[in-house]
């Protein structure tokens, strides 16, 4: 019976930490703490890519597609939240669902139009533009470790290939940004 359980713990865990990328995970304005946490930046924003979560998909019902990750809140407070996305078209973002933002007893839904286009942004390349979407605002009223996660169709994988007039080719889920209110 504990040989069982050992190989399923193992098995659980080996697939939690290669589901997504293996990307490099220190960037210049934000850093990784020990065990995959991310730390709030001095400024107090929550910057947090999609190739850094933990993740799971299911392109046969996409819907369920799920990005997490355990960040450090240093400075709590109200957030507004915003999504970047890639996109070819900034008139129609092509989510088939909400999107659905969870951190402990807060909760954001909300499908995402285009409330800034950025042409020349460096997270993209031609012929898609970054787009970035207001979420709404949260209030987190302690610090601590908390679990974010994001629900989306537009949470795909880097290696998956689909036909070109997919919806999955006109735009993907980037990043979640929490910018403090003061």
């Amino acid at each position: 019976m504990r040989r069982k359980l050992f190989a399923w713990l193992v098995l659980i865990g080996v697939t939690l930490f290669s589901s997504c990328s293996n990307a490099d995970r220190s960037t210049g304005n934000r850093k990784i703490i020990a065990e995959n946490k991310i730390a709030q930046q001095e400024d107090g924003t929550i910057s947090l890519k999609i190739d850094n979560a933990e993740c799971y998909h299911d392109m046969t019902n996409p819907a369920s597609n799920t990005a997490e990750w355990h960040v450090v809140i240093s400075k709590s407070g109200r957030f507004n939240v915003w999504l970047s996305s890639a996109t070819k078209d900034t008139t129609d973002m092509h989510y088939q669902n909400s999107v659905k933002l969870s951190i402990h007893d807060n909760q954001l839904e909300t499908r995402p139009i285009c409330d800034k286009v950025f042409q020349n942004s460096s997270d993209v390349s031609r012929p898609y533009y970054r787009a970035d979407s207001f979420m709404g605002s949260l209030y987190i009223q302690d610090t601590g470790v908390y679990s974010i996660q994001v629900i989306s169709d537009k949470i795909i994988p880097k290696d998956y290939k689909a036909d070109k007039s997919s919806d999955y080719n006109q735009t993907k889920l980037l990043s979640v940004f929490l910018t403090p209110i003061k």
